[in-house]
């Protein structure tokens, strides 16, 4: 037995957690030695009871380890865990790291620049469509979009990263086997192609009420922030929200209507210090030294010419329309003659290839 399916079978048995694994690998120095460990030694790591003790010294009773490196390979997809490089570095970093994680798709050196959205699964279409427009635009950028593949904000957000043929990640609360909302079982196919399907939980697990929240702190340690758009008081959202405060990460919420019980958290929220995401903008400034510098491109400013940098049709239709001179975002529709979502993301691209600036009070400019 090789260390990776060790750590499967201690990920199966119920009493062992991250935090307890992390006890037990300082004592043992790798899984295999943990389960080959009388119950007498166990029983001398700090954190390990008798219950404990017993469930590792007996685990090949309850755990059919076989059987599940079976159906992993016939299911398809793999397993990570914290030494593999291609283990998020952010996660790795939180109090409780998942022991091994399930994959289904493949996450990536880009990954490592997501943002978490999450939100109502009772949403309304202005959350849902606003969910859609602020994940596409993130995602049109080349920033991962990560949430928990519920129905509602998460769905929405996962749609809205694909269409802007993005990467997106779906973090279950239950095995990976089990689609669970059963609707979004295309969704899923259609994450796993454009970057991963993912869980801490064996084959066949189902969802419960101490699941959720153990994933929760799956998309909030993955990440560099959480986006919170639409979520009341008691919604499970505010829990991810917390996680990310935890874990030292930015946290933004969405603005609603001030008489919307959905809107509720998220107003608190801002309250209490979350920063107001009225667009994608809101959240890229505050991670733009994380971009490459290949991406950004000297500024006209900087350079005293404009880049040679290839626009696309709708990019260069709405830089033909801007000037020193300021111009506001409807004026910019107008002119251009596009819709005002393929405006608003020509403008966050030209942002981000710095020919363009935005102005307090939603001006745009040329950079030169």
């Amino acid at each position: 037995m090789d260390s990776k399916e060790a750590l499967v079978a201690l990920n199966m048995i119920e009493h062992v957690g991250p935090v307890r694994m992390r006890q037990l690998l300082e004592q043992f120095g790798d899984a295999p030695s943990i389960l080959r460990a009388s119950k007498q030694h166990l029983l001398r790591v700090r954190g390990i009871g008798e219950e404990t003790a017993e469930a590792i010294g007996s685990w090949e009773k309850s755990v059919d380890l076989s059987g599940e490196l079976k159906r992993i390979q016939e299911f398809g997809c793999h397993i990570l865990t914290q030494t593999d490089k291609e283990y998020p570095d952010l996660l790795r970093q939180i109090y409780d790291p998942p022991i091994v994680l399930y994959i289904k798709g493949e996450l990536t050196a880009k990954d490592k620049n997501a943002i978490a959205m999450v939100g109502s699964r009772l949403t309304t279409h202005y959350g849902s469509e606003t969910a859609r427009k602020l994940a596409y635009q993130l995602a049109y950028v080349g920033v991962t979009v990560v949430s928990g593949g519920a129905r509602g904000i998460d769905t929405a957000a996962h749609q809205g990263a694909l269409s802007a043929k993005g990467r997106t990640a779906a973090v279950l609360g239950n095995g990976i086997n089990i689609v669970f909302p059963p609707e979004n079982a295309e969704l899923f196919q259609r994450i796993a192609a454009n970057g991963a399907v993912m869980t801490q939980f064996p084959f066949n697990r189902k969802a419960d009420k101490q699941s959720f929240p153990i994933r929760n702190r799956i998309v909030a340690g993955m990440t560099l922030g959480t986006v919170v758009i639409e979520a009341n008081l008691t919604s499970g959202a505010l829990i991810t929200a917390g996680m990310a405060i935890d874990n030292g990460r930015q946290l933004f919420a969405v603005p609603g209507r001030i008489d919307s019980p959905q809107s509720k958290g998220c107003h608190d929220l801002i309250k209490k210090g979350a920063k107001l995401c009225e667009g994608a903008e809101d959240i890229l400034s505050e991670f733009e030294y994380l971009f490459p510098s290949s991406n950004r491109p000297p500024s006209p400013a900087e350079s005293g010419t404009l880049p040679a940098l290839s626009l696309s049709e709708n990019e260069q239709k709405v830089h033909d329309v801007l000037s020193r001179e300021e111009l506001a975002m409807d004026d910019v529709i107008r002119r251009s003659g596009l819709p005002a979502s393929a405006a608003s993301v020509a403008l966050l691209r030209l942002e981000m290839k710095r020919l363009v600036r935005q102005l307090p009070g939603k001006l745009f400019v040329r950079n030169r």
